[in-house]
């Protein structure tokens, strides 16, 4: 089964969409099997992370941008805004796809893990985010 995932964002951070996984693997009646993700964009990745308490993803976001700041002037690729370079190299820096198996029909993750489309612009997007269960 493969469906396409909309997560809706409003810039730059971590934006959980576990739940929506969830009804997915629900859905497709895979007792024991793996979940793929595979994000469809360049400018925004994926990652599992702590989910309890919001600090923990603003710290990322901070030492994520600390580490690729805007304004390198050694960038090139400049056509899309201050932002659009960076949010490349933090794309490739972290994960555009995510593997996590399902056993007894449910995702197996830890207790404070979620499933986040990390996003690295500061504008408004949509992105699309393919899951394949089986």
């Amino acid at each position: 089964m493969v469906e396409i995932i909309s997560v809706t964002t409003r810039g730059q951070g971590l934006y959980e969409f576990t739940e929506q996984v969830n009804r997915l693997v629900s859905r497709s009646a895979v007792k024991e099997g793996l979940c793929s993700l595979l994000i469809q964009h360049t400018s925004a990745s994926l990652t599992i992370q702590e989910n309890a308490d919001p600090s923990a993803q603003h710290d990322l976001e901070n030492w994520l941008n600390r580490l690729v700041p805007e304004g390198d002037p050694l960038y090139t690729h400049l056509s899309e805004g201050c932002d659009d370079m960076p949010a490349h190299i933090k794309a490739a820096l972290t994960a555009t796809t995510l593997s996590i198996p399902i056993m007894e029909g449910r995702l197996l993750l830890g207790t404070w893990q979620g499933v986040f489309c990390w996003e690295h612009r500061h504008h408004h997007q949509v992105r699309c985010i393919a899951a394949h269960i089986g």
